[in-house]
């Protein structure tokens, strides 16, 4: 597969420009181009630089990121009725599972959950955003019974398989509720600690209802959460995990939870759309919400045997939306220089074995419409859509993130006013360039 192929292949055949420029100045879009960076196809491009027609199969991932709770109702019985974007709030799995022919439709060939794992109590019928989310755990070995149970997950995942569909889950190991479930099906526990690792390497302390994993613990907490990522890939046969603030987890943990799921998925098997039996791609995906020097340090290590394969691309996303419309805080760059100047630092400094996973929004950041209106450039706001899915296509090879609704341009109402953002008047982004 070629880079035409795959492009024709996907959502994002949407424009035929290899370089992000404008096409006409008379329809009002700003002219941006990268054209002085020269593509050379080497190890960052990694996905097409073979010469056999071999295509990597983690740098040819196509992944659509849904957020369970607010992406679509399936089953009127159970729904959380809270949470945030652009939805009723009644997601749950069934719906997924409603959903996988129209993602499929969109040439995408994977499926990211947001956290799955039961988060409420019991009698709690008014659960915290976090909580309806999934980002605050309870029982990493429940699903949570507004989403639906174990055997509507294996449902979905069964499914998904059939189509052709790889399936990630979200991989909070870094902290969880305070009432965590702290005891394994193996008898493994995590110690708990009331300090987490925080983006600028220093501890913080984190709001009264949460705890988090001390990893430095002889190894007992990552024993723990070893068992939790391989349970779901040899219990449910997922083909993989997004890591949530992976900078909680130890470099060095990182790698050996990438390992054990690397064993675990060898010795299982799946028939997958082809009729062929096949292991789950065991892909793992780093969320560390910095700057690409400190993501290569605490994601990827320098050696291929220290941390991730791969991890995601903010070291590209701003400079993406700060071309096209504008970033969170109105900070923006429509000569494009950001752009060049990200594609130099990532094919010249990171790591060989680095494979980035480019998006240009997720469910912490503002959707790219949003972003779009809050520029004041709603006239050009089809091309400027277009264009930003075009450079997903055409100039990153590796893996791609699509954030539910950013296909057809979605904005949240009235969303593009507001003054709040999340981390804004943290002290991690204030003190080092988180972003």
């Amino acid at each position: 597969m070629n880079v035409k192929t795959k492009f024709k292949s996907s959502l994002f055949a949407l424009c035929s420009c290899l370089y992000l420029t404008a096409c006409s100045s008379s329809n009002g879009v700003d002219e941006v181009t990268v054209d002085s960076v020269s593509l050379r196809w080497n190890n960052y491009f990694r996905a097409y630089n073979n010469t056999t027609g071999v295509v990597d199969p983690l740098a040819d991932l196509r992944i659509y990121q849904v957020m369970v709770e607010s992406f679509q109702n399936g089953d009127d019985t159970i729904n959380y009725n809270v949470g945030y974007g652009p939805s009723d709030h009644k997601g749950d799995l069934q719906g997924i599972i409603n959903a996988i022919p129209y993602i499929k439709s969109l040439g995408m060939n994977a499926i990211w959950l947001t956290p799955i794992f039961e988060s409420a109590k019991e009698n709690d019928s008014n659960p915290s955003m976090l909580d309806a989310t999934g980002y605050y755990t309870r029982d990493y070995y429940k699903v949570d019974r507004r989403f639906g149970d174990e055997q509507k997950l294996k449902q979905l995942v069964d499914t998904a398989h059939a189509n052709g569909l790889y399936v990630f889950l979200d991989g909070v190991f870094g902290h969880f509720r305070s009432d965590l479930n702290n005891t394994s099906p193996k008898g493994n526990k995590v110690t708990i600690t009331q300090k987490c690792l925080g983006c600028d390497l220093t501890y913080y302390r984190p709001p009264e209802h949460t705890s988090c994993a001390d990893f430095d613990d002889k190894g007992q907490s990552l024993k723990y959460m070893k068992e939790v990522a391989t349970y779901y890939v040899e219990n449910f046969k997922i083909d993989g995990w997004r890591l949530d603030q992976a900078y909680q987890v130890p470099l060095k943990d990182l790698h050996e939870i990438k390992t054990a799921v690397e064993e675990i998925s060898s010795k299982v098997t799946y028939t997958n759309a082809k009729g062929e039996i096949v292991h789950p791609l065991a892909y793992l995906v780093a969320e560390i919400w910095a700057s690409n020097p400190v993501i290569a340090k605490t994601a990827y290590g320098y050696k291929k045997d220290e941390g991730l394969d791969s991890a995601f691309d903010f070291g590209m996303r701003y400079p993406i939306v700060q071309a096209l419309a504008t970033e969170e805080w109105m900070k923006a760059d429509h000569s494009g220089f950001r752009l060049a100047e990200g594609l130099a630092y990532n094919e010249n400094n990171l790591p060989r074995h680095a494979l980035p996973n480019l998006m240009i929004t997720n469910h912490d950041l503002l959707r790219f419409g949003d972003l779009i209106q809050r520029a004041g450039l709603q006239d050009t706001y089809n091309e400027r859509v277009i264009l930003a899915l075009s450079y997903l296509a055409i100039v990153h090879s590796g893996p791609i993130t699509n954030y539910y609704g950013e296909e057809i341009g979605q904005e949240v109402p009235n969303y593009a006013n507001r003054v709040e953002t999340m981390g804004l008047n943290s002290s991690c982004n204030k003190s080092i360039n988180c972003l």
